[in-house]
């Protein structure tokens, strides 16, 4: 694979860090035009993307084709508020409503089976944010989505999940890393001040990636600020910098000090917390020098490509070397030896796996 990516074209190594949405539901002419100009490393889908089975996995297969590496297909399917599904398949059961390790391992289990028949490989969950008694009753976009009440919880779950999800051949993605628990704001539309110091992250926060490190290929980076850790670094001028963009949470803490050697992607570059304060080009050299491999652009394709131009400029010119570039592309090559090729599409058994959501939702009540 690292063979494959180091024999590309410079615009085309570049497309590998860019995990991009797209616009509509079939492979058409403009998203060719897109991936020609982009030739992404990853796609994410989203509910405007999946409408009927068929459809989406000939999108998925189709992507296989087109792009000239191997590409990581992946989508947001945690269950409840958070399912992309919806209208293939009976809606999933929430994270929070799961309670126990046999409900976590049948959950993973499902979603697995699913998305392998539509064409996936990855899953961009679970979620390993730890609520605070102050937290749970606010808008910061994760109620529901919390595997647990507590750290312990938390991590008996998502072990259970993660294993479970990748014994049956999806690459699962632990998020928001270091920890978006105890913010207050959804990051989708301002930046979630977090005021744990780095003892409470130590002792909640951090605990599940560094329980998960054997387990974890590929992690997210929240967008937050931390203004009680001594890590916590300013832009220049002056404000908190997102830990997304930040090359002390994602290289001395996640790299050097817990130890992650995998894959590590922004959350969605879009969001509120970014695009409110940097533009897009700019904020995705900034999560290059932090240490990040790829960056997450989900919606706009004037976005993706303002942000592949001026990374690619960057890179050209020497303001970021080749070097740099390389070990990403090391990184990604990683990641994707350990895809595994989708499952026959089955609509037969999409039925039983739809009844099979139902049992399991009744269970649930």
């Amino acid at each position: 694979m690292l063979d494959k990516i180091s024999s590309l074209p410079l615009e085309q190594k570049i497309g590998q860090l860019f995990f991009i949405g797209l616009p509509g539901v079939k492979l058409d002419e403009e998203a060719k035009l897109l991936l020609n100009e982009v030739t992404a490393g990853g796609v994410c889908l989203f509910a405007r993307n999946i409408r009927e089975a068929e459809d989406t996995r000939k999108l998925l297969d189709d992507l296989r084709e087109f792009l000239p590496v191997e590409p990581i297909l992946s989508l947001d399917q945690e269950g409840g508020l958070v399912d992309r599904l919806r209208r293939i398949i009976p809606p999933m059961p929430s994270a929070s409503s799961l309670k126990t390790i046999e409900n976590a391992k049948k959950l993973a289990e499902i979603t697995a089976q699913v998305i392998r028949i539509l064409g996936f490989n990855t899953n961009f969950a679970p979620v390993v944010d730890i609520p605070t008694k102050e937290s749970i009753k606010t808008q910061n976009g994760l109620q529901s989505r919390f595997l647990g009440d507590g750290v312990e919880e938390v991590i008996r779950l998502s072990e259970s999940y993660l294993k479970t999800l990748q014994d049956n051949n999806i690459l699962g993605c632990p998020k928001h890393f270091p920890g978006l628990g105890a913010s207050e704001v959804d990051s989708h539309e301002e930046l979630p001040i977090v005021n744990s110091n780095l003892q409470i992250l130590q002792e909640n926060d951090l605990v599940p990636y560094k329980k998960l490190l054997s387990e974890t290929h590929q992690v997210m980076i929240a967008h937050a600020a931390y203004p009680n850790l001594d890590l916590q670094e300013r832009d220049q001028n002056g404000k908190l910098l997102p830990s997304s963009l930040s090359f002390n949470i994602v290289t001395k803490l996640l790299r050097q000090e817990i130890g992650f050697k995998g894959l590590v992607v922004t959350d969605d570059l879009e969001m509120g917390a970014i695009l409110k304060n940097y533009g897009i080009g700019e904020a995705c050299k900034m999560a290059f020098r932090a240490g990040v491999d790829m960056f997450l652009i989900c919606a706009n394709t004037d976005s993706i490509r303002e942000a592949y131009k001026v990374i690619f400029k960057a890179i050209q010119s020497g303001e970021i070397s080749e070097a740099r570039l390389n070990e990403s592309l090391q990184r990604i090559a990683e990641f994707k030896k350990l895809i595994d090729p989708p499952l026959p599409f089955d609509k037969n058994r999409l039925t039983e796996l739809s009844k099979e959501i139902e049992k399991f939702n009744e269970k649930l009540k």
